[in-house]
């Protein structure tokens, strides 16, 4: 098996309810490559990210990574993918850093407590790791969440609005990490109503219509 990561979807069809939101998809993804995808409300694209997590069953066709359907390769598929939802999926009773370890642990990552204690300085959270995060703000507790992409070695990103809540500095700081992580042939889909530009890289566009 190649080494290469590699996303593959084929013929793909989703459904919510009775409606079909979209069908006949295909595309595939390598490393180094980010894709944006888009479309209006109700057109499908939060199903979709879903569906290429594993977490939704399309109504047809298939995801496939490195040449096998995602279903197949069990806990061994979500080691290596990253989702963060429209939710934030942090306790309000813990402090950033209880947050990180347990969401770490819970995902199967063995992660120090120094370690995550640098992510979360670097996410901008200096002196908010100890903190509850009931206190911080909107844009704080989106830094908390989304400093789960900087622990373990997931290569596929997938990220519904990524960027909301953040101010200026945390979407410039975004866009480098997403940089840096496809400089290490990486990978990223992701859904935004935000500008989002990563230097020296092409983004790559999917419209549901």
């Amino acid at each position: 098996m190649s080494s290469e990561p590699k996303l593959e979807v084929s013929d793909l069809a989703c459904e919510r309810g009775e409606q079909r939101l979209f069908g006949g998809l295909n595309f595939s993804l390598c490393g180094g490559e980010l894709l944006r995808v888009q479309g209006e409300n109700g057109k499908g694209k939060t199903t979709l990210l879903r569906t290429l997590c594993g977490f939704v069953q399309p109504a047809q066709g298939s995801v496939r990574w490195q040449g096998r359907d995602i279903h197949e390769w069990d806990d061994q598929f979500h080691s290596q993918m990253c989702y963060l939802g429209h939710a934030n999926a942090i306790k309000d009773e813990l402090s950033a850093l209880e947050n990180l370890l347990i969401g770490a642990g819970l995902a199967g990552i063995g992660v120090s407590e120094s370690t995550a204690l640098e992510v979360l300085r670097r996410m901008g959270l200096r002196r908010k790791e100890h903190l509850p995060v009931r206190v911080l703000s909107q844009g704080q507790r989106r830094r908390v969440a989304l400093s789960r992409l900087l622990v373990g070695e997931a290569k596929l990103w997938i990220l519904d609005e990524p960027l909301t809540a953040l101010d200026v500095g945390a979407v410039t700081l975004m866009q480098e990490l997403i940089g840096e992580h496809l400089s290490d042939r990486g990978m990223v889909i992701f859904t935004t109503h935000q500008p989002l530009q990563v230097t020296g890289v092409e983004t790559r566009h999917l419209v549901l219509a």
